[in-house]
């Protein structure tokens, strides 16, 4: 199994910034895509942000321009860089990895325990 230990979450104002970072450790053949979710009491989790094999980022829907997703592929790291943060924001960040334990394998899916990210006015 791959494991995920995600940091950077915490409280802002308003208009604040932080960057959430998620290392995936373990043994896999391939770590086809990293990146993060977020979910809100009441709400289905939802895409954030990901960045695929070839460095090409995915956003959710009307989050680019605020976030920035990136990696370090050397150190199996992804990383969320959030700007102009505000309330709607505030959520659980679940970082989110898709893995092949073997080149011809299943693709595989790991979840991080989350990390608690809370905008206040």
């Amino acid at each position: 199994q791959v494991q995920l230990v995600e940091s950077g979450g915490g409280s802002v104002q308003t208009g604040g910034s932080l960057r959430l970072s998620c290392v995936a450790s373990g043994r896999f053949f391939s770590l086809n895509a990293m990146g993060w979710y977020r979910q809100a009491p009441g709400k289905q989790r939802e895409l954030v942000a990901r960045i695929l094999a070839d460095g090409s980022p995915v956003y959710g829907d009307s989050l680019k321009g605020r976030f920035t997703v990136s990696r370090d592929a050397s150190k199996n790291t992804v990383f969320l860089q959030m700007n102009n943060l505000k309330p709607e924001d505030t959520a659980a960040y679940f970082c989110h990895a898709e893995f092949q334990y073997t080149d011809y394998g299943r693709p595989q899916v790991s979840w991080g325990q989350g990390t608690q990210v809370t905008v206040s006015l």
